[in-house]
């Protein structure tokens, strides 16, 4: 069977996968990349948007013609150019009719063709209706001019122009978005006059760099009176290197102690922003808000009103925080990425892409001249026939009347071409009045006129520069308008602290045995009184202030962190501690912790090492922490001390087996993590017998202070002053203590001066 195959087939059968899949995929990429994705600098549209107007040209749906169903149209270009799905087809023509989306657009609808606030929300294309706008005049007037090449539409049958002949450079007035494979772009878009102003000099200043184009072109210019705030310096350097951000701020005023936001950022939805405002309300982050309004309608599209809670407000801070956390505030990315005259596609910056442009309209002007020097040739040589007839008409006359085949007769009497000769034969008989010879000698007249002029301007480069020039100088008073988006240099965004937005209050924080957590306010709670649920219990408190983080230890060694405010109240229940932090199934909290950044805490495990870490160290945005002492395995994390004096305190290190061991806590690293030094020395034989020796108690013993060890119902008194005998250096076995006080229960540090107090 397979020697009966083509010799193209069975070769095709016989490509390795990796080859075909790999042709395949290279192929796709360049089809996006060429064929969907990318736009042109030539005419700054994408294949699917070039269809789309030249078909609507073709249903003579002009400016000035009657609209028609959009449905039409669509099917036009599905059936003729664009084999595709025509709800995409349709989305790009309502795109290219949203005067909210283009700058300078391209359709000109009847209908619901969506809103700012949802552009997705435009009716179907069986009820809307379109023709083209004024200023698509500016890619088609010059179609039939010879200016662009044509090519066969997907099935041969008709033939597409494969670029418009765009008069101005509209891939940087209108901007475009698009995801190829393997690259991207966004290019924002700009002001038509300020570009007609930077070509012009460009024409007449080769020489000229990016700075130069910049005083003309102060930055992009979006379809809302929104402000851009990114710095002059930053919008030239992103020019240099075709990439960059733009950032966007509301536009707002303040009336009878309102914020009244008039014009909101590029895409920016106000249904979106009173949901952003709405939910930081609900969360508590804006507790100087009373109340948020939406009264955007037809003669204010968009007006959204923030009433503040008083005149004492700070509208500033409130206002900077708003730009700092909703949509009030947007970047844009500017990514110049384009396919360019040699069919390649690059990221460009400003100045290559005005000077790439102007070549492709010099271009452009250079064959749509030669187009009209050759139709002039071509009615100066027929006009020139015309005129033989005249000056010999009888004989004209006499030869179609008397020779079966005037043609060759006329050509050889008059030396006429053969499309001279052909003409004079189409003539009426009503053309050879003198009239008409007056209005062709008047017609060859103005005609010659017109090919010294062409031939002038074609011939000269100056006057070919000049006249670029006035078709852009025209073009700009005709299309051109005043810069939308305002550049104005304002500080950088800021939004609240915590301690801005809350009132910072006495609060008790307490935690359950079953990892439940509440927040009651005041000190004066007793946490012994609160009820919890059958079967729980309290397992700790903290005492502290409600614009406190609060610190998690679980006995796996890891650390959480939540901000005290956060924390639900304690009339009811609480709420789980886990609905908060993503806590292991295997780990449970067993210390909580608060204070200051700069604290010192002592920390260690029961096999007998620890460290000294600060208190900022335990913090942490992650939900599921961070490590912070590494435990070995059965080992248990002691209860972390405050540390009061890192020069001068001790430390004070009891085993379950009764060895006391003091020393100075400087003998001791401080870290951020780890497992720490050696505190007190256990022995191997005693770690491995049936009672395993631990580390039990680890104390922070200040200077002049006493040590009281419980056991049972005795006391062991260990005073400032005769705590030398079991004082040593780090790592060392430690001192037993006497018999009676070895099973230690409890131990107390008594402050001297306090106690005499």
């Amino acid at each position: 069977m397979k020697d009966t195959l083509p010799s193209a087939i069975a070769d095709f059968e016989k490509i390795a996968f990796e080859d075909f899949t790999q042709k395949a995929y290279l192929n796709y990429s360049m089809y996006v990349i060429l064929d969907r994705a990318l736009p042109h600098i030539g005419d700054g549209l994408k294949p699917v948007q070039r269809r789309i107007i030249y078909s609507m040209s073709q249903l003579g749906l002009s400016a000035t013609s009657k609209f028609k169903k959009s449905a039409r149209t669509v099917g036009d270009v599905l059936g003729k150019f664009h084999p595709h799905g025509d709800s995409a087809c349709y989305e790009a023509m309502v795109l290219m009719a949203q005067p909210f989306s283009l700058r300078y657009p391209l359709v000109d609808g009847q209908g619901n063709w969506g809103d700012p606030n949802d552009p997705k929300s435009f009716a179907a294309m069986r009820y809307t209706e379109s023709r083209l706008s004024e200023y698509a005049r500016i890619l088609l007037d010059e179609l039939e001019e010879g200016t662009v090449d044509w090519t066969p539409n997907f099935d041969g049958t008709l033939n597409e122009p494969s670029l418009l002949p765009g008069r101005l450079p509209n891939l940087l007035l209108n901007g475009s978005s698009g995801i190829a494979v393997g690259m991207a772009t966004n290019i924002l878009p700009h002001n038509l006059r300020e570009v007609a102003k930077a070509l012009i000099y460009l024409i007449d200043n080769e020489n000229a760099d990016i700075n130069d184009i910049c005083k003309f072109i102060k930055g992009p210019d979006f379809p809302t009176d929104a402000e851009i705030i990114t710095p002059a310096d930053e919008i030239i350097e992103n020019y240099k290197t075709g990439s960059g951000r733009i950032k966007m701020r509301a536009k707002f005023h303040v009336e009878d102690g309102e914020i009244i936001y008039t014009a909101l950022p590029y895409h920016a939805s106000t249904e979106k922003i009173y949901e952003q405002i709405v939910a930081q309300m609900e969360a508590k982050k804006l507790p100087m808000v009373s109340d948020l309004r939406d009264e955007s309608d037809h003669e204010d599209p968009t007006r959204l009103v923030i009433i503040p809670r008083s005149n004492r407000v700070d509208l500033d801070a409130l206002t900077d925080h708003l730009f700092a956390t909703t949509d009030l505030e947007k970047s844009y990315s500017l990514n110049m990425n384009m396919i360019g005259v040699n069919g390649r596609p690059q990221v460009k910056n400003l100045l290559a892409m005005l000077t790439e442009w102007l070549e492709f309209r010099a271009d452009t002007v250079r064959r749509k001249l030669n187009f009209r020097l050759e139709k002039i040739l071509s009615r100066l040589h027929i006009l020139e026939g015309f005129l033989t007839v005249y000056l010999n008409i009888d004989e004209v006359i006499r030869i179609i009347r008397n020779c079966d085949h005037p043609k060759p007769e006329l050509i050889k009497a008059f030396s006429l071409s053969d499309i001279q000769a052909t003409a004079i034969l189409e003539i009426r008989l009503r053309q050879l009045a003198k009239l008409e010879e007056i209005k062709i000698q008047s017609e060859l007249k103005e005609l010659k006129s017109q090919k010294k002029k062409l031939e002038k301007i074609l011939g000269n480069e100056t006057d070919f520069k000049n006249y670029i020039k006035e078709e852009i100088q025209s073009d700009a008073r005709q299309f051109g308008d005043k810069r939308r988006s305002p550049i104005k240099e304002r500080k950088e965004a800021e939004k609240f602290s915590v301690t801005d937005v809350i009132d910072i209050e006495p609060v008790t924080i307490i935690l359950s045995q079953n990892g439940w957590i509440r927040s009651a306010k005041g000190h004066d709670i007793n946490p012994e009184s609160v009820k919890f649920k059958s079967g729980d219990a309290l397992m700790g408190y903290l005492r502290t202030r409600s614009d406190s983080p609060i610190v998690f230890l679980d006995n796996t060694g890891r650390s959480y962190m939540m901000l005290s405010h956060a924390l639900p109240s304690a009339r009811g229940n609480g709420e789980p501690l886990t609905g908060h932090l993503a806590i292991a199934p295997n780990a449970s909290i067993c210390f909580m912790l608060c204070g200051e950044n700069s604290w010192h805490y002592l920390l260690s495990s029961d096999n007998g090492y620890g460290f000294i870490i600060r208190f900022e160290d335990f913090l942490t945005n992650y939900k599921n922490g961070k490590a912070v002492i590494n435990l070995k395995k059965n080992c248990r994390l002691l209860e972390p001390e405050r540390v009061w004096n890192l020069a001068q305190d001790n430390v004070a290190a009891i085993t379950n087996k009764g060895r006391l061991l003091i020393f100075p806590l400087n003998q001791l690293p401080c870290l951020k993590k780890g497992q720490g030094n050696k505190i007190i020395s256990i022995p191997k034989k005693e770690q491995l017998s049936s009672e395993p020796e631990t580390l039990k108690f680890l104390k922070i013993l200040p200077v002049q202070s006493d040590l009281v060890i419980y056991s049972g119902k005795h006391s062991f008194k260990l005073t400032a002053g005769n705590q030398a005998d079991y004082t040593g250096t780090r790592g060392h076995r430690g001192r037993k203590l006497p018999q009676r006080y070895q099973k230690v229960d409890q131990v107390e540090i008594i402050l001297i001066d306090s106690e005499n107090g």
